[in-house]
Formats: structure tokens, C-alpha cells, sequence
């Protein structure tokens, strides 16, 4: 899959880094412990749902760029703009996973 070939807004999910490589904080409020466990939630979904992609390069493609996009945000703090990115991961994951089952049938 090209670069291009992203759908629009595809770049968002580089916020949902947030939490999923730590804080930089030894201790999280509780607030905090719940976002990080959703943000590995929802890395996990994502990658299970590339593993569903046929082509080899594709899936490549993709891995790499879901990692990236959340090592890019892996800093973010302010938890409107967390509970935001979250949002917007999922409903990409649920684009994917249609897009998936259309491909399969």
C-alpha cells in the first residue's frame, strides 16, 4: 500500500501515542493508568487487524507506520486530546477491519 494510498485523516492515529511508551512519570494517577491500557488496546487491535492484510508488503507497510505514528505521540499529556486520538484510532481500526471483510468476500 503507497503512502498516498492512506485514507484522509490516516495520520491521526501518530496521536494515539500518548501513553503506550510511558510518561516519563514513575507513578500514574488512575485517569492516567486507564487512557495508557486503552492505548494498548488499542496498538494491539491494530496490529492484529494489519496481520489480516493478504499482501506481505502491505502488512509491512502498515506495522511500520501504525509503530511510527505512535512513537510520534508518545508525549502527548493533555487528556481532551488522548480521549480525542483514541476516538479517531478506532473508528480507523473499524475502517480497516470493514475494508477487510469486503476484500474477503
Amino acid at each position: 500500500m503507497a503512502a498516498g494510498r492512506l485514507p484522509p485523516g490516516a495520520l491521526t492515529l501518530r496521536q494515539l501515542a500518548a501513553l503506550s511508551w510511558g510518561c516519563g512519570q514513575t507513578s500514574l494517577s488512575p485517569c492516567q493508568f486507564l487512557r495508557r491500557q486503552q492505548v494498548l488496546q488499542l496498538y494491539r487491535k491494530i496490529l492484529r487487524a494489519i496481520r489480516e492484510v493478504p499482501a506481505e508488503q502491505d502488512r509491512r507497510y502498515l506495522k511500520d507506520w501504525a509503530r511510527e505514528e505512535f512513537k510520534r505521540n508518545k508525549d502527548a499529556t493533555e487528556e481532551d486530546a488522548i480521549r480525542m486520538m483514541i476516538t479517531q484510532g478506532n473508528m480507523q481500526l473499524q475502517e480497516l477491519q470493514r475494508t477487510l471483510k469486503l476484500a474477503k468476500s
